[in-house]
This record gives structure tokens, sequence and C-alpha cells, in this order.
């Protein structure tokens, strides 16, 4: 299966520490929007802290591709929001539940 991280910018998608601080970042923006911002905050710090040890590539590869899926799935609702439109389901990536 091909990473997800291809649709991030390579400096991004191949350094666990700037694909932290983007999330960081989204939460920080997310939770300022929805009044939760410690809360989802929080919950981005303790998905990485949770595997920071972690030493498997193919499972360090499979968690960044968790987040690289959780930043790309809110630029798309982002891109909806801003554009008052939806993705349709033939040009929407399936992110969820990729085969």
């Amino acid at each position: 299966m091909p990473s997800l991280q291809t649709a991030l910018p390579p400096e991004l998608a191949n350094n666990a520490i700037r694909l932290y601080r983007e999330c960081l970042r989204r939460a920080k923006y997310i939770g300022h929007r929805k009044h939760n911002t410690e809360l989802l905050v929080d919950m981005v710090r303790q998905q990485f802290k949770r595997h920071k040890h972690e030493t498997d590539p193919e499972k360090i590869q499979k968690l960044k591709d968790d987040a690289a899926r959780g930043l790309i799935n809110h630029i798309l609702y982002e891109s909806e929001q801003m554009t008052g439109s939806k993705f349709s389901k033939s040009k929407q990536p399936n992110l969820l539940y990729p085969k």
C-alpha cells in the first residue's frame, strides 16, 4: 500500500517532528474555533508521546500515515467550508479506509 504521506510536502511527511508540530498547529486552530484547544492539543501530545520509543519501521510508517491522514482530512474539511461545496465521492480519496 502506498504511503499517504505523498499527499503532504516531503519536508513535512518525512520528518516526525515537523509532522507533530503541524498536528499541534491544527489542533490549536480547531480548538480555538470549537473552544476546546487544551483538550485537542493534549490528545495530539498523548498520541505522539505514547509511541515515541517505537523502533519498528513499519509501525512508525503506519503511525506517520495515520497522522498524515488526519491532516489531509482536516485540509479537505476546511476546503469544503471555504468553498461551500462538498468534494464528490468520485473525486475524494477514501482516506479513512484505504485498500
